[in-house]
């Protein structure tokens, strides 16, 4: 048999949740949402953007968000997942790959993410490098079904397809 010489496209997938509580900001795709409540965590707890680091990272063959960026770490305390994602990308870059495109969903009963999806594609697809068109994200809601239908917590998912940066 003959060897076929083609590029290497990855696929990547990522998944984050955070608990919603009183006291926080909600930060959904680098975008302040207003809202009544907000995503805890160690960082800004920005659920899309740590969905697409850890979906980056596994296409990349590279361990996930936690690995690199420890919330043991207190340099990541509060940080702006923008910078995460920036970082996350540098290292997906080194490995010799670009962005094809992006695929995330966000689950979140309350507020409508509808208004502000438009703006989290333009900060994502800059920090990404990429046309605001390779980046897609959607919404939807638990219907109150689980944590998230309960407006207990925030999910995202995310797929992404990285190939060779020599190739145009």
């Amino acid at each position: 048999m003959s060897q076929i010489n083609l590029p290497l496209f990855r696929i990547g997938f990522g998944v984050d949740v955070h608990q919603l509580a009183d006291g926080y900001s909600l930060v959904i795709g680098g975008v302040k949402i207003p809202s009544e409540f907000g995503a805890v965590g160690h960082s800004d707890a920005d659920v899309l953007l740590h969905a697409i680091c850890d979906a980056l990272l596994g296409a990349a063959g590279l361990k996930d968000i936690g690995h690199q960026f420890p919330d043991t770490d207190p340099q990541y305390k509060g940080i702006d997942s923008k910078i995460l994602l920036q970082k996350t990308f540098d290292l997906v870059e080194d490995k010799g790959f670009q962005l094809g495109n992006i695929d995330a969903t966000v689950m979140l009963e309350s507020p409508k993410l509808s208004p502000y999806t438009d703006e989290m594609r333009s900060i994502i697809a800059e920090i990404l490098k990429s046309e605001v068109d390779q980046i897609s994200i959607k919404a939807t809601r638990g219907e109150k079904l689980g944590f998230v239908g309960k407006g207990e917590g925030i999910k995202a998912y995310c797929n992404c397809l990285l190939f060779p940066a020599n190739i145009k």
